[in-house]
């Protein structure tokens, strides 16, 4: 069997299959409320895997709600309320964690709900390591790094390409974009400061190497603008209102290769995440089946590399890497433009999970009470 009919009946097989587990587990609801990030992110989304899947099942309806930013808030909110709206929610890694955590995410059971690889492969397996939680289903791995002006960098110096750059004023003068959120922003700075990558964590845990990372952020505060929405750093960058500034890398691309910015992309100490998809816990019998039967489909092998035509995300399936292939509008490789990508991908730093689970809220009070002075 060729590769094309393959995947053709192991969509098949996806379908059925998903349509019978689903089945199992009562009567579908004929509506979905699911929640992402809003812009390039959740089009890729569209896209790839809610329009085919609508365009299978008549009389089904997708709504979106973009405040994936405030899963967690939001979802303590409505459970306490015992009205939880949402059907699927697109969170971070560490989100999912949490929710996990605190019973607000529903524990599954990988190989049994999502649909194996073209090859037979448990999508556990295919996953891997990037199931992180009971409650986690991986879509997409992305980094957040910096883009910078190519036509503001100073006369006879080189392009910035090392993290620490960010934090050089005196090479590389200009306004800087940065998260209004610790996330990240921590980590670079201890990293400038002379932290060891694999000490950073062990450094911030303490209230000494928060102080630390806060006093080096100190040093470009004044330079700094800060952004909430993933959409902000790329439109500082277009109007020419900052020199550098960090963003989500699939927001970067659509600034460089679809819009035509004179923007260039700083890889060095990208900070790889995940996202992906949690189910709230609880859910009546008609939604929770709905719900599966579209998750086995959005997570699939193909669905999972389609969404890779429409932004520069690598898909969380290692049997989906080899499908990647040209963005659907401007025909232009798009595995080169993955955070992924080796040659992108030399000095990368992992995001530790667990530790931002575990001390997000406390350092998250501390880091805005220092924005506040």
């Amino acid at each position: 069997m060729n590769t094309t009919k393959k995947l053709l009946a192991c969509t098949a097989l996806t379908v059925a299959a998903g349509a019978a587990f689903a089945a199992g587990h009562g009567n579908m609801a004929d509506s979905m409320t699911l929640v992402s990030w809003g812009g390039a992110y959740q089009n890729s989304q569209q896209k790839a895997y809610v329009e085919p899947y609508l365009a299978m099942n008549e009389g089904v309806s997708a709504t979106w709600d973009e405040s994936s930013a405030e899963a967690v808030a939001k979802l303590r909110a409505m459970n306490e309320a015992g009205n939880v709206t949402w059907d699927l929610v697109d969170v971070v890694a560490s989100d999912a964690i949490r929710l996990c955590d605190e019973g607000l995410a529903m524990e599954i059971d990988h190989d049994e709900m999502l649909a194996p690889a073209p090859d037979g492969t448990d999508a556990s397996d295919d996953f891997g390591d990037l199931i992180v939680s009971d409650c986690f289903i991986p879509q997409i791995v992305y980094s957040t790094t910096f883009g910078y002006r190519t036509d503001m960098v100073p006369e006879g110096v080189d392009a910035p390409s090392q993290i620490c750059d960010v934090f050089d004023l005196e090479t590389y003068p200009g306004k800087r974009a940065l998260e209004r959120r610790p996330i990240n922003n921590m980590e670079w700075a201890l990293l400038c400061d002379g932290v060891a990558k694999d000490e950073v964590y062990d450094v911030l845990e303490t209230d000494e190497g928060q102080d630390r990372a806060l006093a080096k952020l100190d040093t470009i505060k004044d330079e700094v603008i800060w952004w909430s929405a993933g959409a902000d750093t790329p439109q500082l960058l277009a109007d020419g209102e900052i020199f550098m500034g960090s963003t989500y890398n699939g927001r970067l691309f659509s600034v460089i290769e679809e819009q035509d910015q004179p923007v260039g992309m700083m890889w060095d100490a990208q900070v790889f995440d995940l996202d992906g998809w949690i189910i709230p816990a609880d859910l009546p019998e008609d939604r929770l089946a709905r719900v599966m039967d579209f998750v086995r489909f959005a997570t699939d092998t193909q669905r999972l590399a389609d969404q890779a035509k429409y932004i520069s995300y690598g898909p969380a399936r290692e049997s989906s890497a080899p499908l990647v292939s040209t963005h659907a509008e401007l025909g232009i490789e798009m595995a080169p433009h993955m955070p992924t990508d080796p040659n992108n991908a030399e000095n990368t730093f992992l995001y530790n999970y667990e530790f931002w689970a575990d001390y997000r809220d406390d350092i998250d009070a501390k880091f805005q009470a220092w924005l506040a002075q």
